[in-house]
Order: C-alpha cells, then sequence, then structure tokens
C-alpha cells in the first residue's frame, strides 16, 4: 500500500501525537541499528557489541531483530482495528496479503541477483534449490501474521494466553527432543527434515537457520508484547502511570529472564523464552524512556532522523539487504566490493574496528538519504 501526501498525518490530540511520535522513533532507531549491525566486517574488524553472542550469552546487537518484532506489533495495535471496521473478509484479505507479500519480499532477497555464473563461465538462473527460504523478513512475516489472527480473534486475553503456552511450549520441546547446542537442538532437526539442508542458512558452518520453523513460535511473542504495550498506550495515554507501568513489566521481564537462564540460556540463535523475555523487558524499558523523551510539542529535530527512517521501515531495510548483496556480488580481483570499500576507503586510516563501525554508518546514512527524499516526497510505502 502506497500513501502520497505533502504531510505525515497525525492525530490532534497531544498524548496521541506523543505517542505515534515514540514509536516511530523506536521503529527507526531499530532501522538505523539494523542496518549498521548487518553491514559489521566481522570477529576480529568488528567491535563486540557490534556482533551477535557466539552462542548463549547477549550482545545489544541480539536485541535488534527481536525489537522490530516489537515495534511490528506495537503498529498492530494501532492498525488492526481500522481493519476491523472492513469487515471480516477484509481483515483477512489485508493480514494474508500482508504476511505473503513481506514472506516474498525476503524469499526473493535470498535468491537475488537471481543470476550465477557456471563452472563453463555461463550465466544462468540461480537454482531455486539452493535458496533460503526462511530469514528474517520471512520471520517478520509469519509473525505479524500469526500475533494479527491471535488478537484479532482472541485480544488480549488471546494474546497473553497463547504467549505463556509458547514460551513454556518451546521450552518443553527443546527439552525433550534434543539439547540447547549448535548440533543437537531440536530446532535444526525439525529444519533438516522439512526445508532440507540446501535452504538452510550455513553461516554457523552446518546447516542451521537461526530463524528457522520452531523458533518461529517464540518469536511470535515478541511481537505480541509489542501489541499489548501498544494497546496499553492506547488505552492510558502516554502518563506518569502508563510510563511507571511500563518500566515495571520490563523489569519484571528482565528479572524473569535471569531467574529461567539457568535452565534454559539466554540465546539468540536459538530464540529461547529465556531470550524472549530479555529482550521483551529491554524494549519495554526502552519504549518508556522514549515517550517520556520525545517532546509533545510540534517541534521535532531531536526526533526527525528516526522518524524518517520509521515511516518506511520494511522499504528502507529491504534497500539496505539489496544493496550490501549487489556490493557482496561484485567482484574486484580476489575481494569483493563490500570488502574492497573497507580495505580501501575505511581500515587504512581509520584502524580495523573503528573503519568498520564508520563504513557501517555510512551505509546506514546512504540509506536514511533515500528515506529522507521519500519522506519530503511525501511517498509511505508499507509491504
Amino acid at each position: 500500500m502506497t500513501h502520497l501526501g505533502p504531510h505525515y498525518n497525525r492525530p490532534a490530540m497531544a498524548h496521541v501525537t506523543q505517542r505515534f511520535r515514540a514509536i516511530d522513533v523506536l521503529r527507526g532507531l531499530t532501522v538505523a541499528l539494523m542496518i549498521v549491525v548487518n553491514m559489521q566486517i566481522g570477529p576480529g574488524k568488528s567491535y563486540a557489541p557490534l556482533l551477535h553472542a557466539a552462542w548463549n550469552g547477549l550482545t545489544p546487537t541480539d536485541v535488534v531483530f527481536p525489537t522490530f518484532m516489537f515495534v511490528v506489533g506495537t503498529a498492530l495495535s494501532f492498525t488492526l482495528g481500522k481493519y476491523a471496521a472492513l469487515g471480516e473478509a477484509a481483515v483477512l484479505r489485508k493480514i494474508a496479503t500482508r504476511t505473503a507479500l513481506i514472506f516474498l519480499c525476503g524469499y526473493l532477497l535470498y535468491w537475488f541477483p537471481f543470476l550465477t555464473v557456471d563452472t563453463n563461465g555461463h550465466v544462468i538462473l540461480a537454482p531455486l534449490g539452493h535458496t533460503r527460504i526462511l530469514g528474517v523478513l520471512q520471520r517478520i512475516a509469519l509473525g505479524y501474521g500469526a500475533a494479527a489472527l491471535l488478537v484479532h480473534y482472541g485480544g488480549r486475553a488471546g494474546a497473553i494466553s497463547f504467549s505463556v503456552g509458547a514460551l513454556l511450549g518451546y521450552w518443553w520441546l527443546m527439552h525433550a527432543f534434543g539439547d540447547y547446542s549448535l548440533a543437537g537442538n531440536a530446532a535444526i532437526r525439525l529444519d533438516k527434515l522439512l526445508l532440507g539442508e540446501a535452504h538452510m542458512y550455513h553461516g554457523e558452518g552446518v546447516a542451521f537457520d537461526p530463524e528457522g520453523i520452531l523458533s518461529t513460535l517464540p518469536a511470535i511473542v515478541n511481537v505480541l508484547a509489542g501489541y499489548l504495550a501498544g494497546r496499553f498506550i492506547r488505552d492510558h495515554g502516554t502518563s506518569r502511570f502508563t510510563i511507571i507501568t511500563l518500566v515495571l513489566a520490563g523489569v519484571v521481564c528482565l528479572a524473569l529472564s535471569l531467574w529461567w537462564n539457568a535452565a534454559f540460556p539466554i540465546n539468540k540463535k536459538l530464540w529461547t523464552s529465556s531470550f524472549v523475555l530479555c529482550t521483551v523487558g529491554i524494549d519495554l524499558c526502552v519504549l518508556a524512556i522514549l515517550i517520556y523523551a520525545v517532546p509533545q510539542a510540534r517541534e521535532r529535530r531531536s526526533t526527525y532522523f528516526f522518524e524518517v527512517f520509521g515511516r518506511n521501515t520494511l522499504v528502507i531495510y529491504l534497500l539496505s539487504e539489496v544493496g550490501q548483496t549487489m556490493l557482496n556480488s561484485i567482484h574486484i580481483g580476489q575481494q569483493s566490493l563490500f570488502d574492497w570499500i573497507y580495505a580501501v576507503g575505511f581500515a587504512p586510516w581509520a584502524g580495523d574496528k573503528p573503519g568498520s563501525l564508520l563504513y557501517a554508518v555510512v551505509y546506514m546514512l546512504g540509506c536514511w538519504i533515500v528515506a529522507y527524499a521519500m519522506d519530503r516526497r511525501g511517498i509511505y510505502l508499507k509491504l
């Protein structure tokens, strides 16, 4: 869906203005961080906080993707009611269409640039038999679709019941059918059985998909948590009571996650139940801080940078991923263009780790310029 207009429409009420602005800022901040962490060169040449934890544990980078899922849920709390006014068939059609579109974009992203060179030097169509099926956008799509249906039919009670059942059920499944290691967990076994190794992520050195089938179950809870937070803000405004409640809920989630960590370790790649509670706790606290800090006045210079990203979230993320894929697909000598730019343009004068960070920030700013141009022209694309 495309919205064209000279202005970004906002509700007239002050507390609603602040609320939407805070959520836009959180969404935009998340996109900016996703681009920066995705552009890191790798271990030894990037700062450790900008890389994922090797296995168990948590780095700031590990929080970025679940926060993206969380803000999908907060947006859902404001849009689903508008869908309901259109009738049952229209609601289901909108949810199904958006889910399928986001999933397809994710799948095509892994197939991109669609062409490859065979052993004889001929350019041929890249085989679909080796294309990864699941991934980041696919998880967002499935999380959105499942959460939308759950809250449409079950409301808040359904969202809470599913969340408790999913977190406990996932723990039981992982404990009953494997261990919590890379090779022995239940998630990898299910993915190999249903997807096949050729359609899985191989970045860990083996066929293992951190966005696999089974771990999508607890990831839905991140979306539902965002929905519940957004619904609470919508119902109670942005008063001190709301801010304190969000912080207290966040602290409770963090405490539970640390307690659960002893039995079910915090692990982003397995998307463990303790990881869900930990990231939800962080997101609730950050959202509360933003609601408090984001100004209610019309002056938006302090937040506009992130609001720009927040208005075309998925499109800008997709653009950043396509650009990075192209940089990795083009080679100069033995190096990809991605590595060559870093090696020639940043590392020699900035150093390895500062150069990696600066490279990522420059790339992110390039994506921001595109988002800014779209905003200035009133172009808002909703996948």
